[in-house]
């Protein structure tokens, strides 16, 4: 039996249809009728008051990254709106299904310049997978069912919704709600050629030395013990990009690191002595592969994938196969033969030694001197537990913890990939608990980036969201910093920061904070801030001028991998 509701009831039933729990946003005149209509349905769904848009899409980034679910965000017009483009560009690179509901100006006063109207669909339109205008409360349904359908199935990403205040306030007939299932020419899941699954198979099974790639597409199609199964079954190392960390627990025996610019030695060197790399979800991004022109050129390249237009891209595959990483990986591993590589695995030892040596005995076990940050991330690693999430910032922060945090489960780190966006970890610490609220959390940041969204610390006080976050306090902006100091002859122009009492703005949001200065006093702030129910912050003195080694120089090849400061990479044999 239908009823007669407005649009804005319309839309609030339509989200809680698709099993909406979660909303992230700020209200503003354009979106008031919405959230009017919300004031009623506090039972069903939970909003989240951000202090800033922008907060918002990392939050629903965050939450979306940890839980599986899409993320949600009401904001309203003009400013509201331009405020989420930055969450909205860097869901889109990193694949995290978002549905963002803006305010807009009546149908009628479109185009005249009123009172905070812009072109939303205009600008959204390049950061999104689709961008749409409600101007009539009658697509209200169809409209939010296919944006959750098209947000969440695929390679995710963030769809927006521009709903004018017309379309909010008219009245509809509601006739119930009914979930999209399918849209002509969008093909989110291609089915899996079976052709293609035996030709990849019968290269695998012949490679002396192979190498497997995971990335976040692994993760994203929940495939990490499909993963690791192929991987044993086969005997085959395992390297992983930022955004594929924690798709195999870091203790696995087959995990062999991190590639790219700041990632492990001996699977980046690995890429130019493998006879056959098999890249599972990833994009071939120029931070994992340097110079495309050296990257795995003695090597036959596979690449699976559930985005065509990622093959070919930046580096040439020689097989490829479309579809959902799961679903291939479910019909490649009854055709792959159980074998072992044990020369190939063993000579990965040299390149760990040389790197434990060289690099991580420093930053993770340092005696004298300043703390360093990787000695911070791994003994906060050690007391988080094996649940634990890592969110991190951009910078040497978000290098450092990627690099020493231990991981056990899957979903079990959030950082900005693609588009490295500084004050990014904040909201999507936030997001992570709420979505999370089992799991411990602890985020990393610089004391550059705190500063980019620290306004979203009122979210933490406003709702207690029990988040742990350890500022790694250098008094500089650090990765540019770092380049300034190997690339530009020392001149740090504009890198040098004078910041605030972190400890007492953080008191003054109502969050336990303390300053660690000194090595002696690390272990008990960290027993502190772990025990403590509720938000903490660590402001922690960390050397000013420290580096993060590994480096490959940016278009630069593996081989001119930098390990100390005027010290490049030499094999031991």
């Amino acid at each position: 039996m239908s009823e007669k509701i407005t649009g804005a009831e319309a839309l609030l039933r339509s989200i809680e249809a698709e099993g909406t729990d979660t909303i992230f946003g700020y209200p503003g005149g354009a979106i008031i009728p919405v959230f009017d209509r919300l004031y009623d349905h506090g039972g069903k769904l939970n909003h989240i008051l951000v202090r800033h848009e922008q907060g918002a899409t990392h939050a629903a980034q965050g939450y979306a990254r940890v839980s599986g679910k899409t993320g949600v965000v009401f904001v309203t017009s003009g400013p509201g709106a331009t405020n989420v483009i930055t969450g909205l560009s860097d869901a889109m690179m990193d694949s995290t299904p978002l549905v963002v509901i803006t305010g807009q100006v009546s149908s009628e006063s479109l185009g005249s310049d009123a009172f905070q109207e812009t072109d939303v669909i205009g600008i959204t339109q390049p950061v999104t997978k689709w961008s749409h205008q409600i101007r009539t409360a009658d697509e209200i349904a169809w409209a939010v069912s296919r944006a959750f359908y098209i947000a969440s199935t695929g390679r995710p990403g963030p769809v927006v919704l521009d709903f004018a205040k017309n379309a909010q306030n008219e009245q509809i007939e509601w006739n119930g709600y009914k979930k999209c299932e399918f849209i002509r020419s969008y093909i989110p899941y291609p089915e899996v050629n079976e052709d293609d699954v035996d030709a990849v198979a019968e290269i695998i099974n012949a490679a002396e030395r192979p190498l497997l790639v995971s990335g976040h597409g692994v993760m994203i199609s929940e495939a990490e013990k499909e993963l690791v199964e192929l991987a044993e079954k086969a005997d085959i190392p395992v390297a992983t990009t930022l955004l594929g960390l924690s798709t195999i627990p870091s203790a696995h025996p087959l995990n062999k690191g991190m590639l790219g610019m700041h990632g492990n030695v001996a699977p980046n060197m690995a890429t130019n002595r493998c006879d056959v790399l098999i890249a599972v979800g990833m994009r071939f991004d120029d931070r994992v592969t340097g110079d495309v022109k050296e990257f795995a050129k003695q090597a036959r390249v596979i690449h699976i994938d559930i985005d065509e237009a990622e093959f070919n891209k930046n580096i040439k595959a020689d097989a490829t196969i479309l579809g959902d990483a799961k679903a291939v990986m479910e019909k490649l591993l009854p055709k792959i033969k159980k074998t072992k590589h044990t020369e190939w695995l063993d000579s990965f030892v040299d390149d760990e030694q040389l790197e434990l040596e060289k690099v991580i005995k420093k930053e993770v076990y340092p005696i004298t001197g300043d703390l360093k940050m990787g000695e911070v991330v791994n003994k906060i690693s050690e007391a988080a537990g094996e649940t634990a999430v890592l969110v991190t910032d951009v910078g040497q922060n978000q290098m450092m913890s990627s690099r020493y945090f231990n991981y056990f489960i899957p979903k079990s780190i959030v950082t900005s990939g693609g588009l490295g966006t500084m004050g990014f970890g904040l909201p999507a610490a936030i997001g992570a608990k709420i979505g999370a609220p089992e799991r411990p959390v602890c985020f990393f940041v610089g004391d550059g980036g705190i500063q980019m969204t620290v306004e979203e610390l009122g979210v933490i006080l406003q709702y207690g969201v029990a988040v742990k976050i350890i500022i790694l306090n250098n008094n500089f902006l650090g990765m540019v910093r770092q380049w300034q100091d190997m690339f530009f002859n020392k001149r740090y122009s504009q890198t040098p920061m004078v910041n605030p009492d972190f400890v007492a703005l953080a008191k003054a949001y109502g969050i336990q904070a303390e300053d660690v200065v000194t090595r002696e006093e690390l272990d008990g702030a960290i027993k502190r801030m772990m025990e403590y129910d509720g938000a903490y912050v660590l402001n922690v003195k960390v050397e000013e001028e420290g580096y993060v080694f590994p480096m490959v120089p940016a278009g630069s090849t593996m081989i001119n991998t930098i390990i100390a400061p005027g010290e490049k990479y030499q094999p031991e044999n």
